[in-house]
């Protein structure tokens, strides 16, 4: 855990944000590649992830606020410029449509830029979750004796009774901390799967047809894994063992799986449509736009 990274002057680099960066630039040149393999303008990757990534903010800050109205109402300032409260779901939501406006300013079918961004965005949530891990922002899982259970007691959140949980026998999040008390390492739990996503989406992206396949095989994917985490990690249970993550999870698998099945049954009923045939229209430039 290093949640401090250095100094320079009144600069304080933070390990979250410097994973965060990474992340960025590791999904741009995911989708920079496919940009040159499709025929596109290879700007076109980083117009596509600087405005996901400001929608995704902007985003992920709406989904907190509305998640916790109450607090925003009684204290709207402290609430809307804090460093913490990012959500990733809103994020998600406000980064694809951040990548919609820019599919449309150059021109270029949205299912398909969604096919670059399915990879894309898991390689970027597998390295922000280092993030999680380095700066120990509260992410963790709940109190565990399992070998690779670990303590993180320089959390940038604190290391006390207030933020090392565990579950009682309603399913309800107490205090579980004690000296030498360990929890189950969640980011890294998800860093591998998300990892296991991507390698998953990159191989199919070559035959994933028609387009805006691949995004719905990541929201599939991606939130099977998250699914799966949610039980070891230290979020409220807002419905018997699961909680409000595991419930978007699963509306996330039935919308990518119902829309798998449905472009399928499309996919078979257009008569003389070679599978995996690639999409020949290069990219306008913004300036042609």
């Amino acid at each position: 855990m290093i949640p401090v990274l250095f100094h320079l002057g009144p600069l304080t680099v933070y390990s979250f944000g410097l994973m965060m960066a990474l992340g960025f630039l590791a999904a741009d040149y995911v989708i920079r590649v496919e940009c040159i393999r499709r025929g596109y303008d290879p700007e076109y990757s980083s117009s596509i992830v600087i405005t996901a990534a400001v929608m995704g903010l902007i985003g992920s800050r709406l989904y907190a606020i509305l998640d916790d109205l109450p607090t925003y109402l009684a204290d709207p300032k402290s609430m809307i410029f804090s460093g913490s409260g990012f959500v990733f779901y809103g994020g998600m939501i406000g980064g694809i449509f951040g990548a919609y406006l820019v599919s449309r300013w150059y021109r270029i079918g949205f299912g398909s830029t969604m096919d670059m961004c399915g990879p894309a965005l898991a390689i970027g949530q597998a390295i922000g979750r280092m993030g999680c891990q380095l700066a120990g922002d509260g992410d963790w899982g709940l109190v565990s004796n399992v070998p690779w259970a670990m303590a993180y007691p320089r959390a940038i959140v604190g290391w006390n009774a207030q933020t090392v949980l565990k579950l009682d026998d309603h399913y309800q999040l107490v205090s579980g901390f004690f000296p030498g008390v360990r929890v189950h390492p969640a980011p890294i739990y998800e860093t591998i799967l998300y990892l296991g996503v991507f390698a998953i989406l990159w191989s199919m992206r070559k035959s994933s047809y028609p387009p805006g396949r691949l995004l719905y095989w990541y929201m599939v994917l991606a939130g099977a894994a998250r699914f799966l985490v949610e039980f070891w990690r230290i979020n409220p249970r807002v419905f018997y063992m699961f909680s409000e993550a595991q419930l978007i999870a699963i509306g996330m698998m039935v919308v990518g799986g119902i829309a798998l099945l449905v472009t399928r049954q499309k996919d078979q009923a257009v008569s003389g449509q070679q599978p995996g045939e690639k999409e020949s229209r290069p990219a306008m430039s913004a300036a042609q736009a």
